[in-house]
């Protein structure tokens, strides 16, 4: 075993453990199908309110609720509050991380 390059490596994931977690997190929250399809609509529209997300998605309020709410407790979403609705929106540090796998998704529906 080389022992330079093993400290090396070590050591680069020492210095980079907090964007490791960040994007650990992240991933996670994106493997729910229905949470990964919020994140898509939140890019390509920038901002809804879960009433229409519930309508784009054929599912309940309460349910899109809980979606939201795992997003925004992961700290990915950011809220804008309009007399009574909520709109919901990506932060710009995940929309960066997201946009490669929804440049695919694009990607593949134009080739259908």
């Amino acid at each position: 075993a080389n022992e330079t390059q093993i400290n090396e490596c070590k050591k680069e994931l020492q210095t980079n453990s907090t964007a490791f977690q960040q994007l650990s997190s992240l991933l996670a929250l994106a493997g729910n199908e229905v949470r990964l399809k919020i994140m898509f609509l939140l890019e390509e529209e920038h901002e809804l309110c879960p009433c229409d997300i519930s309508d784009i998605l054929e599912m309940s309020i309460p349910a899109i609720s809980q979606h939201l709410r795992k997003m925004k407790d992961g700290n990915v979403l950011q809220t804008r509050r309009s007399g009574q609705t909520i709109f919901y929106s990506l932060k710009t540090e995940h929309f960066q991380l997201l946009q490669p796998f929804f440049k695919i998704i694009n990607t593949t529906k134009t080739l259908v």
